[in-house]
C-alpha cells in the first residue's frame, strides 16, 4: 500500500528535507509552489535571454510517496535532531490506490485533431487517418503534448497558413513539437532553442521519430539569424521581456506568432511589442478556453 504525504515547508528547507525523507527511504518526492495560482505565484523557470537566480518558491509544498511501513512524523523528528532543519506543516497522508499507472497515463494522452489533416498520435496508438499530417509525440520531461490551449493556438497557426519554403524558428521549444509541425507542414529550415538541455534532447527525439528535418539549440549556440516565422510559446511575463530579441529574429515581412498569453494580459502584450515596433502591430489571432494567441507580420 502508498501514501502520499503533503508538507508546507519554506525555500531554506526544500533541498535539504527531499534529501533526507529519500535517504529514510521515501519513494519520490515532487514540489510544488505552495502560493500557487495566488497573487504570490512565482515563476522560477527562465527562458532564452532571461536568467533566473532564485530557482526555489518562497513557500513549497513536497508530495511525498511512501510505503505504508514509513514513519513520516518519526523522520520529521529525525530531520529536526539530525540535521537541524525546520518542521514542516504536515497537511495530510492520503492513500494512493494500487493501479497501473502506466497504462492509465497512456489512457490520458489519445490522437488528437489539432486541425484538417494535423493530428498529434501517441506512439502507442495507430493514426486514425493514415495519410493525415500525424506528429508522433509522448508526453515527457520536456512541456508540449499538444492539449494545452497554448500550444493548439500554436499549431492551428502554423496549420493555417501557409509554410511552404519558409524558415522557422520554435523559440522556447519544449518538446519541439511546434518545429515539427512547421517542418511536415512544409517549412524548408526549421531550428528551436530552449534554456533546458533536456528539452533539446527531447525535441532533437521526436525530430527524429517524425522524420522532420529541424535543429534544436540551446541559446548560447543559436546561429545569428532572421527568419520567416517566429513561433513563441511561453509566458507573458518572459514574452514581455524577450519583446527586442523576438523581434530581431523576424525578417522584414516575416510574421511573429506568440502564446502562452491569458486573455487579460492581451492588451498588454500588445503595448510592449507595439512600443518596439509602432509600425507592426500585433493583435489577438485567435482564444481558446481563456489563452490568446497573438500574430502579427513585422515590417
Amino acid at each position: 500500500m502508498l501514501f502520499e504525504y503533503s508538507l508546507l515547508t519554506d525555500k531554506k528547507e526544500v533541498e535539504p528535507l527531499t534529501d533526507f525523507l529519500m535517504d529514510k527511504g521515501a519513494y519520490s518526492v515532487s514540489i510544488e509552489d505552495a502560493d500557487a495560482e495566488t497573487e504570490r505565484e512565482k515563476p522560477i523557470f527562465g527562458e532564452p535571454g532571461i536568467e533566473i537566480d532564485d530557482f526555489a518558491w518562497d513557500s513549497s509544498r513536497l508530495k511525498v510517496l511512501c510505503g505504508d511501513d514509513f514513519d513520516m512524523e518519526g523522520a520529521l523528528e529525525a530531520a529536526l535532531k539530525e540535521q537541524g532543519l525546520k518542521k514542516p506543516v504536515l497537511e495530510g497522508r492520503t492513500e494512493v490506490p494500487d493501479n497501473d499507472w502506466v497504462r492509465i497515463t497512456q489512457a490520458q494522452f489519445t490522437p488528437t485533431q489539432i486541425a484538417g489533416d494535423l493530428w498529434i498520435v501517441p506512439s502507442w496508438h495507430e493514426p486514425p487517418n493514415p495519410d493525415a499530417i500525424n506528429i508522433r509525440l509522448d508526453p515527457g520531461v520536456a512541456f508540449g503534448t499538444g492539449t494545452h490551449p497554448t500550444t493548439r493556438l500554436c499549431l492551428e497557426w502554423l496549420h493555417d497558413h501557409n509554410l511552404e519554403g519558409k524558415s522557422v524558428l520554435d523559440y522556447g521549444c519544449g518538446s519541439g513539437i511546434l518545429a515539427v509541425a512547421a517542418k511536415k507542414l512544409g517549412a524548408s529550415k526549421v531550428l528551436g532553442t530552449d534554456i533546458d538541455p533536456q528539452a533539446i534532447e527531447a525535441a532533437d527525439y521526436n525530430a527524429e521519430v517524425n522524420r522532420a528535418d529541424a535543429s534544436f539549440y540551446l541559446p548560447k549556440d543559436m546561429p545569428d539569424e532572421k527568419f520567416d516565422v517566429v513561433v513563441a510559446n511561453i509566458l507573458s511575463n518572459p514574452l514581455r521581456l524577450l519583446a527586442p530579441a523576438l523581434l530581431a529574429r523576424v525578417k522584414k515581412g516575416g510574421y511573429l506568432v506568440l502564446s502562452g498569453i491569458l486573455e487579460r494580459q492581451a492588451e498588454e502584450l500588445i503595448e510592449v511589442y507595439g512600443s518596439y515596433r509602432p509600425d507592426s502591430p500585433l493583435s489577438v489571432w485567435k482564444s481558446m478556453d481563456g489563452w490568446i494567441c497573438l500574430a502579427g507580420q513585422i515590417h
